[in-house]
């Protein structure tokens, strides 16, 4: 894990999970909302953490972390995950009794060459990329999550 997104999380009071981390972008809901949202650099590392999911998001101008925790859904509140591939992301479909949050995240083959891959290296080094390595362990984490 990026050591960076790991002293946000701390500083922030939660507890993160090692290895739990990835680059996310709030999902669009139909096809006017992909042409906006492929303009829309508001990437945000959601973190899977001791007792919930935090996103922490990116500074657009600047591409760092900003100081901020903007969402954080206790895990206990999460009805169902579910994953669906679509083109090159895949989005992730989280379901509270009150609320439907959907993501999308980059896939693992292609993020050395997309901004999730750009934005994971900043905080480690240009030689790796933790979205990358961590992708398949989250996304696994995160439908495991729920009251099935």
């Amino acid at each position: 894990m990026a050591t960076e997104v790991q002293k946000f999380t701390q500083a922030a009071g939660y507890k993160p999970l090692e290895d739990r981390c990835i680059i996310v972008k709030y999902a669009p809901e139909n096809l006017s909302e992909q042409i906006t949202a492929f303009f829309n650099s508001e990437f945000y590392v959601l973190q899977m953490c001791e007792h919930e999911i935090i996103l922490l998001p990116f500074n657009t101008t600047w591409g760092n972390l900003r100081k901020d925790v903007s969402l954080v859904l206790p895990y206990g509140d999460i009805q169902w995950v579910e994953l669906k591939d679509d083109m090159l992301n895949t989005v992730i479909t989280i379901r509270t009794e009150s609320d439907t949050i959907r993501l999308t995240t980059q896939q693992a083959e292609l993020s050395d060459l997309r901004s999730s891959g750009i934005y994971a290296s900043i905080y480690s080094g240009f030689f790796k990329n933790w979205h990358k390595e961590n992708l398949d362990g989250t996304l696994k984490a995160l439908t495991e999550l729920g009251n099935n």
